[in-house]
């Protein structure tokens, strides 16, 4: 059970509209009623009656949003209590970023600002997995920084006022195999219509979306689903053990790459992906360091 689904039904009770409770909650529709959903499955109960307009909640419904209020109060105000002294939380910036990121690219980057802004503490938010749960990291304060890859297949539901952002670099997505697979494996499953050992990384995650939606301007060709990760990390191993065909980011298999231990599973470049690399931050957030974070980060572009 998730905070967020408690705070989505309190919304969706106040409003009794799932539209206009999404719209608040900075969520897709679909991904709301989601959430819903899997509050009731845990519960094992029926939360609200979907059969009339506007939606009502059920017995089940009415008797538990005092006990989803006073959750969340308590929640928070224990939240609250349990915070290190101000002094600490000033100097402190926490970051949302996808797990790759971190391993690729965040340490190098960081460590630059921080050699011309000054000593600071960092906190790291673990990768949510999915794009809307990493998303909702910032929404919800969580964290002052999202860091993320983004393309223009993939819709992020971010206003651009509220959630600036700002273009740090680019990254290609590469299909990749280890040589004992068929050379050119992505090449031969088309031309042979063979079905592709193919490393998957799920339909939700940003990659997952990304990838969906290159397969469908390409050749259709049939993929034999035989591991699912959203971590490109966890790809990599399974594409070392020669799995399958993974596609994944290319800074992350430079050694590979350079060894032999990974190969290219395709002879056209246009299989390829190149994503942004992107910060975003709240655009409300007011406190001296993360401005001055935010200048340097402009200043490195």
């Amino acid at each position: 059970m998730e905070l967020k689904w408690l705070e989505d039904f309190v919304a969706l009770a106040n409003s009794l509209s799932f539209s206009r409770a999404a719209e608040e909650r900075n969520v897709t529709q679909s991904a709301f009623s989601r959430r819903i959903k899997q509050l009731e499955m845990w519960l094992g109960v029926t939360l609200i009656s979907r059969a009339s307009f506007p939606a009502e909640l059920t017995r089940e419904g009415r008797a538990f949003l005092p006990a989803a209020e006073d959750a969340i109060r308590n929640f928070y105000s224990t939240r609250t209590a349990l915070q290190p002294p101000k002094v600490l939380q000033d100097q402190t910036i926490t970051f949302s970023a996808l797990h790759t990121l971190t391993v690729t690219f965040f340490p190098e980057w960081l460590t630059g600002i921080r050699s011309t802004l000054g000593s600071f503490r960092s906190r790291l938010s673990p990768d949510k997995g999915g794009i809307e749960e990493n998303i909702s990291t910032l929404i919800d304060g969580e964290a002052d920084f999202l860091l993320t890859y983004a393309h223009p297949s993939v819709p992020f539901l971010l206003d651009r006022v509220r959630f600036p952002y700002l273009v740090l670099g680019t990254e290609k997505v590469i299909p990749v195999a280890a040589p004992g697979q068929q050379r050119y494996a992505l090449d031969h499953a088309i031309s042979e219509r063979l079905p592709l050992p193919y490393l998957s990384y799920g339909d939700l995650s940003f990659f997952g979306v990304a990838l969906s939606r290159l397969f469908a301007r390409k050749p259709p060709f049939e993929r034999n689903i035989l591991h699912e990760n959203t971590i490109s990390i966890g790809l990599k191993a399974m594409a070392l053990s020669g799995w399958g065909v993974a596609w994944l980011p290319e800074s992350l298999i430079v050694d590979e790459l350079a060894s032999g231990a990974l190969v290219p599973a395709a002879s056209d470049p246009s299989w390829d992906l190149t994503v942004e690399i992107r910060i975003y931050r709240h655009g409300k957030s007011s406190r001296p360091l993360l401005n001055a974070f935010w200048q340097q980060c402009q200043k490195r572009i």
